[in-house]
C-alpha cells in the first residue's frame, strides 16, 4: 500500500509541475473502450467531468456522458457525447463538443494473453468557429476540431498489463475556425483560420494494482503520441501555411485511480503529465492544469 500512495504522490508533484498537458484529440480516452465490464452485467453508463487550464487564462469544465453495452462475450460497443465550457479574456463560451461511437471485438484468451480490435468514429458538433459578439476565436475557446475522425486500434491483455496502439485519422475537415492574431490585439494565440489538422498515432502501455479488499484500483500508464504531420491554416493572404514544429512525439505519465463503491458503481480520479511535447500545439488542447472525476454504473 505504501508503494502505491507513493507512486499517487510523485504523479501528482508531477502533473502540477509541467507547464503543458495532454493534447489530446479524442485518441488519448477511446483506450478505454478497452476495459471489460463484470460478466453479469451488459451495460455501463458514465458521467465525467473535467478540470482544467489551457494557454493564457483560460479555463475549462468539459463533461461528458458515456453509454456503452457489451452484446455477447466478443462485441461491444459505447458511445459518448462531449460539452466544453472555455472562460478567459475573450469572455466565455460553451458548445456541445463531438459525438464518439466506438465497437470492439475481443478475441479468446490463450495463455494469459487477449487479443482486442476496435473500430470507431468521431463526429462534431461544431464547426469550431463559435465567436463572442460577433468576434471570432482561437481554437483554445472552440468545444470541437470539426473534424470527422475514424479510429483504428488493437489492444494486448497480458496478466497485469494492457499495451493498446491506435490511429487517430481526420477523414473529413469541416473546420471553418476564422480566427487571425494579427486583427485580435493579442499574441497569446496563433492564427486558426480554417485550419487544418494531421492524424496521430498512439501506444499505451498500462499496469493493473489492486488493494487486497478489491476496494481500490490503480492504473499507472505511459502514452506515445505521434502527431504524423505539420498541421496548417490559411494566413491574411488567402495562402496555405504549415506551423513548423507541430509534428513529432508527445509522451505522457498517467494514473488511473478507481475507488469500487460495490460491483456496479465506482468512482475514479485520473491526473497526466507529460514529459516530451511537441514545439507547438495550435489545436487549443494544451493544458497546464488537468483533473477528472468520472461515475460510472453498470446494470
Amino acid at each position: 500500500m505504501k508503494k502505491i500512495l507513493l507512486i499517487l504522490v510523485l504523479v501528482f508533484i508531477t502533473t502540477f509541475s509541467f507547464a503543458q498537458g495532454c493534447s489530446d484529440a479524442g485518441i488519448c480516452s477511446i483506450g478505454n473502450s478497452f476495459r471489460s465490464s463484470e460478466k453479469e452485467f451488459k451495460n455501463n453508463i458514465e458521467i465525467s467531468g473535467i478540470f482544467g487550464a489551457g494557454e493564457a487564462d483560460v479555463t475549462y469544465f468539459s463533461p461528458y456522458i458515456s453509454y456503452g453495452r457489451k452484446v455477447n462475450e466478443r462485441f461491444s460497443w459505447s458511445s459518448k457525447i462531449t460539452f466544453s465550457s472555455a472562460s478567459g479574456s475573450f469572455g466565455t463560451r460553451a458548445a456541445f463538443g463531438d459525438a464518439y461511437l466506438i465497437g470492439k471485438y475481443t478475441f479468446v484468451a490463450k495463455n494469459n494473453t487477449q487479443w482486442s480490435v476496435l473500430l470507431g468514429s468521431k463526429i462534431p458538433f461544431t464547426t469550431s468557429n463559435l465567436k463572442i459578439n460577433g468576434f471570432s476565436l482561437p481554437l483554445d475557446y472552440q468545444s470541437s476540431l470539426g473534424t470527422f475522425d475514424l479510429f483504428l486500434g488493437t489492444n494486448l491483455n497480458y496478466k497485469k498489463w494492457d499495451f493498446n496502439a491506435a490511429l487517430q485519422i481526420p477523414v473529413f475537415n469541416n473546420n471553418k475556425n476564422s480566427y487571425f492574431a494579427e486583427y485580435s490585439g493579442t499574441n497569446d494565440f496563433l492564427t486558426t483560420n480554417l485550419f487544418e489538422r494531421k492524424s496521430d498515432a498512439l501506444f499505451r502501455a498500462t499496469y493493473t494494482l489492486n488493494t487486497k479488499n478489491q476496494k481500490f484500483t490503480f492504473k499507472p500508464n505511459i502514452l506515445f503520441i505521434y502527431h504524423l504531420g505539420e498541421d496548417s491554416f490559411e494566413n491574411i493572404y488567402g495562402k496555405r501555411e504549415s506551423y513548423v514544429g507541430s509534428e513529432g512525439l508527445t509522451i505522457n505519465g498517467n494514473l488511473i485511480s478507481t475507488y469500487n463503491i460495490n460491483n456496479q458503481k465506482s468512482v475514479e480520479l485520473s491526473i497526466a503529465a507529460p514529459f516530451v511535447v511537441r514545439d507547438i500545439r495550435p489545436d487549443g488542447l494544451t493544458r497546464s492544469f488537468v483533473l477528472a472525476l468520472k461515475y460510472k454504473f453498470l446494470f
